[in-house]
């Protein structure tokens, strides 16, 4: 997976210089930026006992960073309410690929017992913070009470890797107690650079409707077999008395359709039921229902089935489920993608284009950058703006991310933004910033919700498109990532400019006069030849946008914008339709428009003529458009 390669020290701290100091002056490394004080422990609630901060050496007697390697069943929660980030821990230790750049260059960091002399009390990891990898270094004193760890721990008691990244992580955020009520999600994201969707399974329909649910079992499996990372959790802390935990993240470890029936039987029978199985952070009580470790369902499954996906019968905090009772069960779910961007890769490869950019205010309307959602009609427009165009019918994949507020909890502040975007299909030749909303078309708009990032995947048909990113209420301020992905490139870029520039040599060629917007919905009852696949153009003095193809109808419907900013207003502008032949393409009839400030900006019906002039005869077939003109070039 190929993401931002440079990696920015933290702080300004740099790990080999400060290991290489401590090691020449044989001392252990003490961060100055992260102090053993109860500041870097608590902002508001002190914790149930007295703390002493001790190094790893001083719990136990042969600390290393991994025991017996690195697996999902090290982990366990500890004091603070960070099921969420255990669960992400587990996610990241099933995938070397992830955690060998989150804890980089593990074997010269692990405690050599030959070479004691190499030890300096200094650790580094990395995270992928708001679009950057970002190294952070930390000194090896880890909070305790009466000897025994309080935060996130290994089972082994000496293994320190879980410990000492959650204290890299708490150094980011400013202290352990910010780490309170995170999500899993946005963890997962710092741990790799994914793109989070979160999906309600409470509010969603895939409890109620079969076919959802399938999509979604489909999707999931994708996004795993592709390996992504998905975690899970019911709302609100509790044991059930299914022996599932509400209020805690659980991370899936496997996603498949299982075969039922025993043998050759079962190979010709193809008779298979969706099966997913998932990991309590706590490493013990599991779910207790169907297919659960030691339930009469698995004797439907054959033993080489059964060994092929490790069923076990132990209390170890991991389980399978029928995905019907995990959608009826669970109420969210965290899916993260690793967006594969490698031009060389075997698996599905996207293109991505990422923005960065700031809500800002100023008092003068076209340069002010914080308009709100859509409610406010008025200043809605003034949010950034971001064109793409889409080359084929394409999926597409939008993540806006503000920065991350959790730093903020100590001031009393630390609430995420309500975030949201609205993206909307525009004239093919857009190059200027939108002003108002004629007959653009809202395709497609996310939620708005207050979480670090908003997701929207939607599949969308050829064209130029506009993605407006907002904060919910008009004149708050913050700063966003906004990152697109699309099966071709779709040069995503912002829009900064509200008209044409004012060149020097304007006064020559000349400065536009008047703005034009055209809309063609569509034609009707077009002559009959012997295949009808119209198209449609419209051009204005030198440049022209062209519809797609409408294939075997004499009724299309092309839903086409075109902006021209227009020099000369006394030339008109012309819509041509075609008929798209493999030999030679053939005229289909055109209107000439005057387009001036008199004429209607009403939709209207207007038959189709032959070349020539107003006096042009009429040819077969009427087209549906709107035009709208005006002197001012920022009305639309």
């Amino acid at each position: 997976i190929i993401m931002f390669s440079t990696v920015v020290p933290y702080k300004n701290q740099h790990y080999s210089e400060l290991k290489k100091d401590c090691l020449e002056h044989k001392k252990l490394f003490e961060d100055p930026e992260f102090p053993c004080t109860n500041s870097s422990l608590y902002y508001r609630t002190p914790l149930p006992g007295r703390v002493e901060w001790k190094r790893p050496a001083e719990i136990s007697e042969n600390p290393h960073l991994f025991v017996e390697g690195i697996s999902a069943h090290d982990l366990n929660q500890g004091e603070v309410g960070n099921c969420w980030f255990v669960a992400a821990c587990s996610c990241l230790a099933l995938k070397p690929h992830l955690w060998q750049k989150v804890i980089p260059n593990w074997k010269e960091q692990e405690w050599d017992p030959k070479h004691p002399e190499y030890y300096a009390g200094i650790f580094h990891f990395q995270f992928w913070i708001f679009g950057e990898w970002t190294d952070v270094v930390v000194d090896d004193r880890l909070p305790t009470i009466n000897g025994k760890l309080i935060y996130c721990h290994s089972k082994s008691n000496n293994e320190f890797w879980s410990a000492l990244l959650e204290k890299a992580y708490a150094k980011l955020s400013g202290c352990y107690e910010s780490l309170n009520g995170g999500n899993t999600g946005d963890a997962v994201v710092d741990f790799s650079g994914a793109v989070n969707e979160p999906i309600s399974l409470e509010s969603g329909p895939y409890r109620t409707d079969p076919k959802a649910r399938e999509k979604l079992f489909s999707d999931l499996m994708t996004v795993y077999d592709r390996g992504g990372i998905i975690s899970c959790s019911i709302t609100r802390e509790l044991r059930l008395p299914n022996g599932l935990v509400k209020g805690h993240a659980y991370s899936v470890t496997a996603v498949r359709r299982v075969r039922l029936g025993h043998g050759l039987l079962a190979f010709f029978k193809n008779d298979t039921i969706t099966l997913i199985r998932m990991r309590n952070p706590w490493g013990k009580h599991e779910w207790n229902g169907a297919w659960s470790d030691s339930s009469e369902e698995w004797q439907k499954v054959g033993s080489m089935e059964r060994s092929k996906m490790g069923v076990t019968v132990e209390d170890d905090g991991e389980f399978w489920m029928f995905f019907d009772d995990w959608c009826q069960n669970f109420t969210d779910t965290d899916v993260c993608r690793l967006m594969n961007t490698s031009v060389l890769s075997v698996q599905k490869s996207w293109c991505e284009g990422v923005c960065f950019s700031s809500w800002t205010k100023h008092t003068e309307p076209l340069r002010n950058r914080c308009g709100g959602c859509m409610n406010h009609r008025q200043t809605f427009l003034q949010n950034p703006q971001y064109v793409l165009d889409l080359q084929d019918e394409d999926e597409l994949l939008v993540c806006l991310q503000q920065r991350d507020m959790k730093i903020h909890r100590p001031r009393g502040q630390g609430e995420n933004l309500t975030i949201g975007f609205a993206i909307f299909k525009v004239e093919l030749n857009r190059k200027y910033r939108m002003h108002d909303l004629i007959t653009q078309q809202n395709v497609a708009t996310s939620t708005y919700i207050n979480a670090r990032s908003v997701f929207l995947r939607k599949v969308l048909p050829k064209g130029r498109y506009v993605i407006i990113p907002s904060t919910f209420r008009p004149e708050v301020l913050g700063d966003f990532m906004l990152r697109v992905y699309t099966d071709k490139d779709c040069g995503c870029r912002e829009l900064d400019l509200d008209k044409p520039r004012v060149r020097c040599w304007s006064s020559f060629v000349g400065y536009p006069q008047m703005v034009t917007q055209i809309y063609v919905h569509g034609a009707e009852g077009l002559e009959n030849q012997d295949s009808a696949d119209p198209y449609v153009i419209i051009s204005c003095e030198s440049s022209s946008v062209q519809s797609r193809i409408q294939n075997d109808t004499r009724d299309p419907l092309f839903d086409v914008r075109a902006i021209f900013y227009r020099k000369k207003p006394n030339k008109p502008v012309t819509i041509q339709v075609w008929n798209s032949n493999a030999v030679k393409d053939q005229f289909m009839g055109q209107v000439v428009l005057p387009a001036t400030l008199k004429d209607t900006a009403e939709p209207q019906k207007v038959s189709l003529k032959k070349k020539g002039g107003q006096t042009a005869e009429e040819m077969p077939g009427k087209i549906s458009i709107r035009v709208v003109t005006s002197r001012e070039l920022t009305a639309m």
